[in-house]
């Protein structure tokens, strides 16, 4: 109450300062006279255009380009969380578009709700939904009936990047939600920047948080995407996720490739019926910055509010109500979306953000950390590793070990090209990176190398199902183009992206699968239809699953692609020195600025295996900030990267059985982190959280229980603790 009527009498001097009129908020005559001297002194001595949310006057940022577009959505035919589905819709099938071919932006943007939300949590019942999270269970996790749909208003608007030093400027999307029930006396903020390579939506299930709580949600694409450019034809999505022709859509273009007329046809002499998409192709290494995006998102936000929520002075300005210092912010995520909140609160030297609650966090480390991991009474050998380290790596070596007897009938495993996978093993052995002399001894050495490298052995089970979705490849080839700043037109290591016939064979994309794209895709083929394509592939570009390697002329995965890609890391080649300046451009410095921060992570997962992100990066902030550190993090037994494999009982059956949702556990230190900034709560310490597996039958599983997703202790046991000695992390087994 304090803040507000100092912020009232500001406002009522300033009316007077401007000649304002009778129509001031809080008349003058209400305010003490000391009170009134004191604040137009204030004023006076004030810089008063100073732009950004520590300014007094309420200022589009300067980064914003082009037309913001506010949309109000009632909470009933249409709202901020499910898109008017409710948590019945939402956990049914998407209803169909009026048009296929021409989806209306209301349309698309229900769709890009739906997936992304079903894309990071498990949907079935039995698995959570409903009744741990969902719509419909309140934010003091009570279940109601009702479907959880949320009123509110969107602001929507292109940034254009960090700045404008490298060539055609970008458009990045920002979104702020503000839902009806934000309260501008208890002002709060959540940024949800968006997960992998999605769109501005990809991290709707965290955002969710925000919005029940009453809090503005801040998102943001981060300068990736799922809508491509499709060469061909010449179109690119606009902001909406509808499609026009690059000429039409100019700068309003969400992605556009930067090639010129003459660029485009020549590319579509020799390699036709591409696609150019916006992680990959906008030659940018956006990664760099997103951290500067998550920042720019909140930023927006408080542009958004003080629009709303503003004192209306005269000339059509607004006097800035909501600002730094008594509005509370929390940068969180999951995946690329949480690292580009800990990379924000790296950055954040105008203190905008208050604390950081972020899951499985895809986190850059420096090349010398000067850090251990010991887990148990053992060393991890191989830790800290760049995600492109690591996962062209796996790249090499995850669909052999596939094969491996160690993991039979692990999930996936029967989608699988068990020859295909064999001829990877003979390959690698032939090239010397395998020694064995047989297919189970090189599938054993293969599931071993992982090992080595850092892989925790919970996650060896996951390798076959990640193998079977060309995870590896696919993130491999979307960042070495990104990080190396590579155009389509490159065909980095020889790898592109099209449709392609069922035996493999470039082809035109179904109409029906580009128009809603913006929608459906995740921004990183195999993906709604385009595939990876192999353009060395011998005789003929094929689609890189069904291709041949030139150096082998085995169906092995294309081993030969997979070898360059790996070669990028040490290469002195112009391609090589771009790829490791773009990665050093990335790194994290472990420094959050002494904030208070929340780290949860799966210790199974295979995709961002923890000895190579929140482990190391946990350690380098203890070690950096010293007794300044306030990061917690807590590491979930039997949690893995993909809660929506969970979900997939009949295609996986065996996650199901295995592993429990890490999506309540970002709830649950949402929470926590909530309740520290509003009420001074402590935050739970580091620690591992021993969860309970639901057992059963793989694909019919029992329904999860509270007692299979324990809490965070705020005392955990003495062996649960996660600690710092000297500088090693000390994980317990």
């Amino acid at each position: 109450m304090k803040i507000l009527k100092g912020l009232a009498v500001l406002g009522a001097a300033l009316l007077a300062a401007c000649g304002g009129g009778g129509d001031a908020p809080v008349a003058s005559e209400s305010v003490p006279a000391s009170e009134r001297n004191a604040a137009a002194q204030s004023v006076a001595g004030a810089s008063a255009d100073v732009a950004g949310p520590r300014g007094m006057f309420n200022r589009l940022p300067s980064f914003v380009h082009g037309e913001v577009h506010v949309t109000d959505y009632d909470g009933h035919a249409d709202d901020l969380l499910t898109a008017g589905l409710g948590k019945t819709g939402l956990g049914g099938a998407l209803p169909p578009f009026a048009n296929a071919l021409v989806p209306t932006a209301a349309e698309l943007r229900r769709a890009a709700i739906y997936n992304s939300y079903r894309a990071i949590v498990d949907m079935t019942a039995a698995g959570g939904y409903g009744t741990l999270y969902g719509p419909n269970v309140g934010a003091d996790g009570s279940i109601t009936s009702g479907e959880g749909k949320i009123a509110g208003t969107e602001y929507v608007a292109f940034s254009r990047g960090a700045d404008g030093s490298e060539g055609e400027p970008q458009n990045v999307v920002l979104l702020v939600q503000v839902p009806a029930s934000f309260d501008p006396r208890r002002p709060c903020i959540v940024t949800a920047t968006s997960s992998g390579s999605r769109g501005v939506y990809g991290a709707i299930s965290t955002g969710e948080w925000g919005l029940k709580r009453g809090c503005a949600v801040a998102y943001t694409d981060k300068g990736t995407g799922s809508a491509p450019h499709d060469l061909a034809n010449d179109t690119v999505p606009l902001i909406d996720g509808t499609r026009t022709t690059a000429a039409l859509a100019g700068d309003r273009a969400q992605f556009r490739a930067p090639l010129t007329d003459a660029q485009r046809a020549a590319l579509n002499a020799a390699r036709p019926e591409r696609f150019a998409f916006k992680h990959a192709h906008s030659q940018r290494n956006p990664e760099k910055d997103w951290g500067r995006f998550t920042l720019q998102a909140v930023e927006f936000a408080y542009w958004a509010l003080n629009e709303r929520h503003g004192i209306a002075l005269p000339q059509g300005r607004k006097l800035r109500t909501i600002r730094p210092g008594h509005t509370l912010v929390i940068a969180s995520s999951i995946s690329n979306g949480g690292g580009a909140a800990i990379a924000a609160a790296e950055l954040d030297r105008e203190r905008l953000i208050d604390g950081v609650a972020v899951s499985e966090p895809a986190v850059e480390l420096p090349a010398q950390t000067g850090i251990a991991i010991r887990r148990g009474t053992t060393l991890q050998p191989t830790t800290g590793k760049t995600l492109y380290d690591f996962t062209t790596h796996a790249n090499l070596y995850q669909s052999c070990a596939a094969l491996s007897p160690h993991v039979a009938g692990a999930p996936g495993s029967a989608f699988v090209v068990a020859a295909f996978a064999a001829n990877r093993c003979a390959s690698l052995k032939a090239k010397g990176l395998l020694g064995g002399d047989t297919l189970e001894a090189q599938a054993n050495e293969a599931l071993a190398t992982l090992a080595a490298y850092g892989w925790e052995p919970e996650s060896a089970v996951l390798h076959a199902s990640l193998a079977a979705f060309e995870v590896a490849p696919a993130v491999s080839v979307t960042f070495a183009n990104a990080l190396a700043r590579a155009g389509v037109a490159d065909s980095l290591c020889g790898y592109s992206f099209a449709a392609t016939t069922p035996t493999g064979l470039v082809a035109p994309l179904n109409p029906l699968l580009l128009a809603p794209m913006a929608a459906t895709g995740n921004g990183v083929p195999p993906s709604s239809g385009v595939q990876l394509i192999n353009d060395l592939n011998p005789g003929f570009a094929l689609r890189d699953l069904f291709s041949f390697s030139p150096s082998t002329l085995k169906q092995d995965f294309n081993l030969d692609g997979a070898l360059c890609l790996r070669a990028l890391l040490t290469g002195e080649d112009a391609a090589a020195q771009a790829l490791q300046r773009g990665i050093d451009e990335t790194r994290r410095s472990g420094d959050l600025n002494g904030k208070p921060a929340l780290i949860v992570h799966g210790r199974a997962d295979a995709l961002l295996p923890v000895n190579h992100t929140s482990r190391p990066y946990t350690a380098l902030n203890k070690r950096v900030e010293g007794h300044r550190s306030q990061l917690s993090y807590i590491e979930v037994t039997n949690a893995q990267h993909f809660d929506g494999f969970i979900g997939l009982p009949t295609l996986l059956p065996g996650y199901d059985t295995r592993y429990v949702p890490l999506h309540v556990y970002l709830n649950r230190a949402l929470d926590a982190m909530y309740e520290h900034l509003r009420q001074g709560k402590p935050l739970p310490p580091s620690q591992v959280v021993r969860t309970l597996p639901r057992g059963g039958t793989p694909g019919a599983a029992p329904s999860i229980t509270e007692a299979n997703v324990p809490p965070i202790a705020l005392h955990p046991a003495d062996t649960d603790r996660i600690t710092m000695q000297g500088r090693t992390l000390h994980v317990p087994d």
